[in-house]
């Protein structure tokens, strides 16, 4: 599981420790490759019918801008739940970043750590009306009005000259299932997140979150939990929001 301090160097490990100190929070990943994702769901005995249903769009330039700096635009459908979008940038330095930006309550920085490697990201986050997204994504919409004034603010600082959020492109929509579970013999709550392309091929992402002061500690019993369980934690990891950028940049339509 992550965090697997044997696989870096002393100036890597000084670096994430650095790091995980001035976060709000760390959150733990393992990706699954699809050809493992049913016998890891029945091992762990998840149940699909617990799941929330989820839909998830991205917002980039055809040849992905953003990406290519680290930014990510995104707004989100939920079953049962409001919709959401956030603007996140990564990686950063926590130290670099204003002291009022730390203050906001929808602001966080975050420690995402998978088997070789990690990332500091700082994300804006909003909550929008039910059916915001689901109208843009129908008529083409204002792309800007599913972000708050902060968040375009916070976009507008860090997104390439000439470049506004009505000008992206809509790439998506991805189906997601996501289940949190508190496994019986783990003391930690887990998430699951399905994540099923057009193309058919699917990622299975576990994951759990933690403070930073814990990280090293949970990490630790995660992955011996995950062991436990048989599923492997050396596996190549992909990553659920650069699979689903270069999906729909490569499709003209």
């Amino acid at each position: 599981m992550p965090i697997n301090t044997g696989q870096l160097d002393g100036k890597e490990l000084a670096e994430l420790m650095k790091l995980i100190e001035g976060a709000d929070s760390v959150e733990l990943k393992l990706t699954i490759p699809d050809a493992d994702s049913r016998r890891t769901m029945a091992a762990l005995e998840l149940d699909p019918i617990e799941a929330q249903i989820r839909q998830v769009v991205f917002f980039d330039t055809p040849d992905l801008q953003l990406n290519a700096i680290g930014l990510v635009v995104r707004a989100r459908r939920s079953q049962g739940a409001t919709d959401d979008s956030v603007i996140k940038l990564r990686p950063v330095v926590p130290e670099e970043l204003s002291a009022d930006l730390r203050q906001t309550n929808d602001f966080n920085v975050e420690v995402d750590a998978m088997p070789g490697g990690y990332v500091c990201s700082a994300s804006y986050k909003a909550k929008i009306a039910v059916g915001d997204v689901k109208q843009v994504l129908r008529s083409g919409g204002q792309i800007r009005k599913l972000f708050s004034k902060p968040q375009r603010a916070y976009y507008d600082a860090h997104a390439p000259e000439g470049v506004g959020l009505d000008d992206l492109t809509i790439l998506g929509p991805i189906t997601v299932i996501k289940l949190k579970w508190q496994p019986t013999d783990f003391k930690r709550p887990m998430v699951a997140e399905l994540w099923f392309y057009p193309d058919g091929s699917r990622i299975l992402e576990l994951s759990t979150k933690c403070k930073p002061n814990e990280a090293f500690q949970v990490a630790a019993e995660t992955r011996a939990y995950l062991a436990t369980n048989d599923i492997d934690t050396t596996g190549e990891q992909q990553t659920k929001t650069k699979t689903a950028l270069e999906f729909f940049a490569t499709r003209d339509d």
